[in-house]
């Protein structure tokens, strides 16, 4: 498995590219920006990009979205609860935000527990509600990326539109904490982890 971190965008959001290893087939996910930098990265790992998928629809994990659609012509794939904050500036805050203002509608609406092939490998998708209703994780072999669920030794807030403390932690515990200890936790910012390090030291996990 190919995976690349490249924080982007005004709050350094971290956009993953995920890709196949045989195939070249790959998965850009949560473009927050800096598209030169993203497509760049793809063309120097001589990957195809097939579709982009969204943890969840803030403004600062999608800045560079209208952009890289346009130059890959692929599909957007995004949680079916998040629709609604992708298709309104106002509520996904990227009108509040030093950005273009972006309002798009999803291609493919996700579900909890679906598969997603990239190439030979599958993505499943784990809806982790709380920081916003319609957040997912996306769980690839040994590593799971976490959006603005659960973040290193933090998890994401729970103040906006959608949000919710008591999802967030339900989500962490029944979802994600049941993954193997040794499962690598890409967040939507910051530095990795594992599942083990995050049960034993996470202040909101322990």
């Amino acid at each position: 498995m190919i995976l690349k971190r490249l924080p982007a965008g005004i709050y350094a959001a971290n956009c993953y590219i995920i890709g196949c290893n045989e195939t070249k087939n790959a998965m850009i996910i949560d473009p927050a920006g800096d598209e030169e930098k993203i497509i760049n990265t793809i063309k120097d790992l001589d990957l195809k990009v097939e579709g982009i998928i969204l943890t969840h629809a803030h403004g600062d994990h999608i800045g560079a979205l209208k952009k890289l659609k346009s130059y890959f012509n692929v599909p957007i794939m995004l949680h079916e609860s998040d629709k609604y904050l992708l298709e309104d500036s106002n509520k996904n805050l990227s009108k509040q935000m030093s950005m273009e203002d972006v309002e798009i509608t999803p291609d493919v609406l996700l579900k909890d527990k679906e598969n997603i092939n990239i190439g030979k490998l599958k993505a499943e998708i784990i809806h982790t509600p709380g920081h916003t209703k319609g957040s997912i994780s996306i769980k690839v072999d040994e590593s799971v990326i976490t959006g603005d669920t659960l973040f290193t030794g933090s998890i994401g807030r729970t103040d906006l539109l959608g949000g919710s403390f008591e999802e967030i932690i339900n989500s962490i515990k029944n979802k994600l904490m049941v993954l193997d200890d040794n499962t690598k936790v890409y967040p939507g910012h910051g530095p990795s982890s594992t599942i083990e390090k995050e049960r034993k030291t996470n202040p909101f996990i322990k």
